[in-house]
């Protein structure tokens, strides 16, 4: 974190808040980046970013905002809002695009309302690295179809999330998150383990059992990757849920 800005990270679960202060130039811009993706990568129902504290000398480093909420919109679905910005950053975010994908409030109550209107419906589950993982996983997807009315996706999405929690069992060993999040037009799915060994699909021989897991997630899903996070890694899926 470089010394001419800090980010104080406040996880009020289920919204993750992000004060910043000091200056926020193109020299910086990197730093605050960094914790906007780890802050989202936690996937919280939304996260919050306080400029209050914040004196902005390069107007081309509010970039950083528009790029951090349109990797957030494809995964992990998470909405990011910006608050209180000093009067000449906010001229100035109006007049660029990052007011286009990412609301821009007066204060903490105004977001907190913009949060309350663009919630999705998340589920969440703590799971064990043991056999049986992948069953209750399934029952995980058909509960989150059933609730949100897609049982259309019931047969796809419990077929990906098994893999996906059959791999944490199968290579990483360590207890796991599952969380499901319905952000039209996509059904997200990330389970998050804590090996920091990227997940890959493998190239099996014809004749091989298995080894096939991550190919077929690659096949049911509009896209998929596996990216850092905390001590381990997240992956991910999205399906298309019209």
């Amino acid at each position: 974190m470089s010394r001419r800005i800090t980010c104080q990270v406040r996880d009020n679960s289920p919204v993750t808040e992000v004060r910043l202060a000091g200056t926020l130039d193109v020299g910086t811009m990197r730093s605050v980046h960094a914790v906007l993706h780890r802050c989202l990568t936690a996937q919280p129902d939304a996260l919050v970013v306080d400029l209050a504290g914040v004196t902005v000398r390069d107007r081309l480093a509010l970039a950083v905002f528009a790029a951090a909420a349109r990797q957030a919109a494809g995964w992990p679905a998470v909405p990011m809002v910006l608050c209180a910005p000093p009067p000449e950053a906010a001229t100035w975010l109006a007049e660029s695009t990052a007011c286009r994908v990412l609301p821009v409030c007066r204060d903490r109550a105004e977001a907190s309302r913009e949060i309350d209107a663009t919630a999705a419906p998340r589920l969440r589950a703590r799971l064990q690295p043991v056999a049986d993982a992948c069953r209750r996983a399934r029952e995980l997807a058909r509960d989150a179809c059933g609730r949100w009315n897609v049982p259309e996706l019931v047969g796809p999405t419990t077929l990906v999330l098994s893999e996906l929690v059959g791999n944490v069992v199968r290579h990483a060993g360590t207890p796991m998150q599952v969380t499901l999040t319905l952000r039209r037009p996509y059904l997200h799915v990330a389970v998050v383990d804590g090996s920091r060994a990227a997940a890959r699909p493998a190239d099996p021989d014809h004749c091989a059992e298995g080894g096939r897991g991550l190919l077929l997630v690659r096949e049911l899903t509009q896209r998929w990757g596996s990216s850092p996070a905390g001590d381990g890694k997240v992956v991910w899926a999205m399906l298309p849920a019209m």
